[in-house]
């Protein structure tokens, strides 16, 4: 990984990841996690202070990127609960069948260059009856806005640590398995467009 992927993207993404309308959305989400949680992409732990610690048995922290481990470190030193972080993509999660309560995937589908291969791992570490919470910008539903979406999401990509900004996330989870059980969307505010269409809500292994 070179200097950039590694000393200035993290900060960049930890900027935008931490705009007020996306920690709005987190806000919703996150506390909302309970028992052993797989956090799929922790990134710098900006999710660590929306959890509910009287729910939390304890966390294990997906996240590759040295970079962005480096600056989850003083987060996850004041978390009120057991960080456990995994160096590894979520391709590759070293977890049992069924020993996760809770997956949450925030802002992170986007990045996963295999993620069909991803969401059937977590598909798989998910118990019966656990519960993956998920917020993720994606595919927007006018065509005018997904049209400059596919336009740039090329060039997107290659200067955004491989983010694409066009992926239909409903689809994708119903296609790896999870049956929906909530789903909200809208564009978030004080955001490009191209970049604004979220979705929210939970989903189970059906």
């Amino acid at each position: 990984m070179g200097f950039y992927e590694n000393r200035i993207l993290p900060f960049i993404i930890d900027k935008a990841c931490g705009a007020p309308a996306v920690l709005k959305q987190r806000g919703k989400v996150v506390p909302q996690a309970q028992g052993r949680v797989l956090e799929v992409g922790m990134g710098s732990g900006i999710n660590l202070p929306f959890y509910d610690p009287e729910r939390i048995d304890f966390v294990w922290g997906l996240e590759p990127s040295e970079g962005m481990r480096r600056l989850a470190s003083e987060r996850i030193a004041a978390a009120p609960f057991e960080v456990k972080v995994l160096d590894l993509p979520g391709e590759e999660i070293p977890l049992e069948d069924k020993s996760v309560d809770t997956v949450l995937l925030t802002f992170t589908l986007c990045t996963i260059p295999d993620f069909q291969t991803a969401l059937a791992q977590m598909r798989r570490v998910l118990k019966p009856g656990g519960q993956l919470i998920f917020c993720e910008h994606g595919e927007a539903p006018d065509e005018s806005v997904l049209k400059w979406q596919n336009r740039i999401n090329p060039i997107w990509k290659r200067i955004a640590g491989g983010c694409n900004i066009n992926r239909p996330v409903p689809q994708y989870l119903q296609d790896a398995g999870f049956v929906i059980d909530k789903l909200e969307s809208r564009y978030l505010p004080d955001t490009p467009r191209i970049a604004a269409f979220n979705y929210w809500g939970f989903a189970s292994k059906g």
